[in-house]
């Protein structure tokens, strides 16, 4: 493996096509503002880098990144690449993550509106997220210890395990399909309208008009809190530890 270290590079398309290449302490930054640098490469490793300019990740594979950042202007940084694992990372520019499969994720800070559309196989572990639209029309995610804050998150999602997690969401799990949310806390207006074959387990709910409209809904053994006008024109099979309001 090449072994890239303590680097500038703000041309265009500075790694086009690479292969077999781990950068370290590395600066995709300055005057030439260029895009792409990682474009069409394999067997990629990054490692202490910077990132603040746009799309460096793109139709990639076998990537892995640790213990770096992609800044506010670092723009739609990973799209369409596989075989991805991201550790100890900041994420922070809008779009970072779409149409990628079997991704890991664990130990990053995330702040980026419309993370992670139309993925598939996503891992994510002990990390932090604000987000807008996140997950949206996503499949087979298992997130364990996500902190996530923010609006409309994981709606159209399918086939995927939520467990120890805390979302503080508005209008989260819209038509959600086969979704299991073990152990975690879910606050926010307007919880999985549409929802079908959805799980609720352990869980605590917190907030007005939850869970109307759904099919198979099943909740075992769940509180819920300020939960006023709850299962309107829902299935549902439920075990509350808690009053219901009406």
């Amino acid at each position: 493996m090449q072994i890239v270290e303590n680097k500038i590079f703000d041309e265009e398309r500075a790694l086009y096509g690479s292969r077999n290449i781990e950068a370290i302490n590395c600066k995709f930054d300055g005057p030439a503002d260029g895009e792409s640098a990682f474009k069409e490469s394999v067997d990629i490793s990054v490692r202490d880098c910077l990132f603040n300019l746009r799309y460096p990740f793109w139709h990639d594979r076998n990537l892995s990144i640790e213990s770096s950042e992609m800044t506010e202007h670092c723009r739609a940084a990973l799209w369409y690449s596989e075989n991805v694992s991201v550790k100890d990372t900041k994420m922070y520019g809008i779009k970072a993550l779409r149409e990628c499969a079997d991704v890991k994720i664990s130990d990053c800070e995330i702040i980026s509106p419309e993370f992670g559309w139309s993925v598939r196989g996503i891992e994510m572990k002990n990390s932090h997220v604000q987000s807008e639209y996140f997950m949206m029309r996503s499949e087979r995610l298992t997130f364990d210890q996500v902190m996530f804050n923010g609006k409309y998150s994981f709606q159209y999602i399918t086939d995927s395990v939520f467990t120890n997690c805390e979302f503080d969401t508005k209008d989260a799990f819209w038509h959600a399909k086969n979704v299991v949310v073990k152990d975690s806390l879910i606050k926010g207006e307007y919880l999985a309208w549409y929802c079908e074959d959805v799980t609720f387990e352990n869980c605590t709910i917190i907030g007005t008009q939850p869970l109307c409209y759904c099919r198979g809904l099943t909740l075992v053994n769940c509180r819920m809190l300020e939960c006023d006008l709850a299962f309107e024109k829902s299935d549902v099979n439920a075990t509350i530890l808690s009053s219901v309001e009406y």
